[in-house]
């Protein structure tokens, strides 16, 4: 078992690949621009109303508050754990020792210690924590559920395509309920597979094959032909660009000759040493391109980093895999916004569906717990150098300034310019919230 991309519920990651079926799985490129076309009427209103734009970084399977920003040390030690807390740039807060590039720009985040449901269950958690719903039903299953819109795809609802390229961006895959229900095919995210730390990189539909010379003059029916030839850089999906030309697809080569989109996708543009700043891996080089992406407009990016499920060997896993990747990246990310001025226009946010219980198990592993949980934020005009909430003396449930989905919905919205409460319509002409009740965090905004 891969432990990156499966938990407990035993979803691998190449279930349901991949890209171009229907409202629940990421689309490619020109079946989301047919789509959109369908639904021109709806979009022809509507702009890019604000310059916000999210990365979201997802870390399925449910990290553990103890383990990463609130570290119980005077808790006893079937509680604690065998990490211990250091000090960071911010008097007074402490970190656990797993992040110490983070702890050194903790006066750029937010921590909220105090967010919380009651859903113990994998699906049920990923649907609350990226919809700002409740499931109507028990979810606890790797299958892909969306009974209500996710962030991402009410943002590409309210926004139109900048600078031709989609509004929703999803990366290596789509988070189980990162879809858009109601909302329609065309608000489903663009999902970009595979790993940016390799040489052979490409991004499927998008950057042009290293045997089509981006200076040649070439018409449009010369590109064609050209792509009709080439071998597709990802397995064969259903609706793939290269088996039926119609006007939609010429909307795609204005994508792939567009030197906004070739910019944002050609990692191999970056300096060596921004690229070994964020760590030569893949989650390091995909929190990179999400930097990219957003620096051309893409209005919300996904980042999934799955394997949090840590039920066994927690504390080894933590240290010596999972965190030193995202210590490096998420600290050289927020640096690298903030030196390019760009932190001030992008949020960014990592959390996953719950924390891990108090107590260590017989296994040397944490379980399920949504009653307590760490929510990094940073960026959007929040104030750095806060920790917002806190759990009792032992971390097992908030207890402080407590806080719940809809509140961080609320917030998430708020932060982008989008009316959190408003009705939104299904096509059967029934109305739906966006998030029923809620407040947005105050501590969040200055």
């Amino acid at each position: 078992m891969n432990e990156l991309t499966r938990n407990c519920a035993g979803m691998p990651r190449r279930d349901f690949l991949q890209l171009g079926i229907g409202a629940t799985f990421g689309l490619g490129l020109v079946d989301i621009l047919r789509l959109r076309a369908k639904a021109s009427e709806t979009l022809a209103g509507t702009a890019n109303r604000k310059l916000v734009n999210c990365i979201l970084i997802w870390m399925d399977g449910g990290p553990s508050h103890y383990e990463t920003f609130d570290p119980k040390p005077d808790a006893p030690k079937e509680i604690r754990g065998e990490l211990d807390p250091i000090k960071t740039s911010v008097p007074g807060i402490h970190f656990c020792e797993t992040v110490p590039k983070l702890a050194g720009v903790a006066d750029k985040l937010a921590i909220v210690r105090s967010i919380c449901h009651r859903d113990p269950n994998h699906g049920g958690g990923n649907h609350y924590m990226m919809t700002g719903a409740p499931t109507p039903v028990p979810v606890n299953c790797g299958a892909f559920v969306t009974f209500h819109p996710s962030f991402g795809s009410v943002v590409s609802f309210e926004r139109e395509v900048g600078n031709g390229v989609p509004a929703y961006m999803s990366l290596p895959r789509m988070s189980r309920s990162g879809g858009p229900n109601f909302l329609g095919a065309q608000h489903a995210p663009f999902v970009i597979d595979g790993n940016p730390d390799q040489k052979k990189f490409r991004v499927r539909d998008v950057v042009l094959p290293d045997s089509i010379s981006e200076g040649r003059a070439a018409t449009r029916q010369e590109l064609r032909r050209s792509l009709d030839r080439m071998l597709r850089l990802n397995e064969a999906v259903a609706a793939d660009p290269v088996v039926s030309f119609d006007k939609y697809y010429g909307q795609g080569i204005d994508l792939v000759t567009s030197p906004e989109a070739q910019a944002a996708f050609d990692i191999h543009r970056e300096s060596e040493s921004v690229r070994e700043q964020y760590g030569r891996n893949d989650f390091g080089q995909r929190l990179l391109l999400c930097r990219r992406l957003v620096e051309v407009g893409v209005s919300f990016v996904t980042c999934y980093y799955g394997g949090w499920d840590h039920h066994t060997n927690i504390f080894k896993s933590l240290k010596e895999k999972h965190l030193p990747k995202f210590d490096q990246g998420i600290a050289a990310l927020i640096t690298d916004l903030d030196q390019r001025g760009l932190l001030d226009s992008t949020l960014v946010i990592a959390l996953g569906e719950f924390g891990r219980t108090p107590k260590i198990n017989k296994d040397v592993g944490r379980d399920h717990w949504p009653h307590a949980m760490s929510v990094l934020m940073s960026g959007a005009g929040i104030p750095g150098g806060q920790v917002i909430g806190a759990t009792d003396s032992k971390g097992y449930y908030a207890s402080e300034n407590i806080y719940s989905p809809e509140d961080f919905a609320c917030s998430l919205y708020k932060k982008m310019g989008i009316d959190p409460h408003q009705v939104l319509h299904k096509n059967t002409g029934r109305p739906v919230q966006l998030v029923n009740g809620g407040k947005p965090i105050k501590e969040l905004f200055a």
